[in-house]
């Protein structure tokens, strides 16, 4: 345990929520003792606790093990603001519109940072009526693939998974489109503005 929860993370939490030693040893039903030998380095919780602490503290316990609180100041935050997050074992992909602590097989995540599409990673975007028809230029072998495109709009997110040996391209309802983001399994993920993108085309 003394990898995940420190002393000094379980007093910095105590002392945010408001509570005295004795007040927290009261709820998780220890004695004050061993709440002072938790946050002196003398000792650590009982891998029992780790659910009443985190209740006690008002977080999750993937916050508590992490280290990492997580505060949301806008719970009501648009797609446009969306971050995913990619398992590097089992290619999962876990999308939140806010900050988030998440794991996969054992793993703490963080969000993809998307970057400008560079010359290995070009992306075509054409108008098609009511569609965006969105193909990427990139081979889609076992080893080296496109796993998924999306596309965020203020109010939604549209998203498709690709896999090894189909093609990478597909089709996207054009309403309120801004910004289209696609994961390559090597390079990580890549973004675009849409109207940027079709304005290029044309010129």
């Amino acid at each position: 345990m003394n990898q995940y929860i420190t002393g000094a993370m379980i007093r910095e939490l105590r002392e945010k929520r408001g509570l005295t030693q004795a007040e927290l040893a009261a709820r998780l039903h220890v004695s004050d003792k061993a709440v002072s030998k938790w946050e002196n380095g003398k000792g650590y919780p009982d891998v029992s606790l780790l659910e009443p602490i985190a209740q006690a503290f008002g977080i999750s316990i993937s916050e508590l093990v992490s280290g990492k609180t997580v505060s949301n100041m806008n719970v009501s935050a648009n797609m446009m603001r969306s971050k995913f997050y990619v398992c590097p074992v089992c290619g999962n992909v876990i999308h939140s519109m806010g900050e988030a602590v998440i794991h996969c097989h054992g793993v703490l995540l963080t969000p993809a940072q998307p970057e400008e599409t560079d010359e290995e990673h070009q992306i075509l975007i054409e108008n098609v009526e009511d569609e965006y028809y969105v193909r990427i230029a990139h081979e889609m072998t076992k080893q080296h693939y496109v796993s998924f495109v999306a596309a965020l709009s203020m109010d939604r997110i549209q998203m498709v998974k690709l896999y090894p040996e189909s093609n990478a391209e597909t089709r996207f309802n054009i309403r309120g489109v801004r910004r289209i983001l696609f994961y390559c399994n090597r390079d990580g993920m890549f973004s675009v503005d849409v109207l940027r993108a079709i304005r290029g085309r044309r010129s």
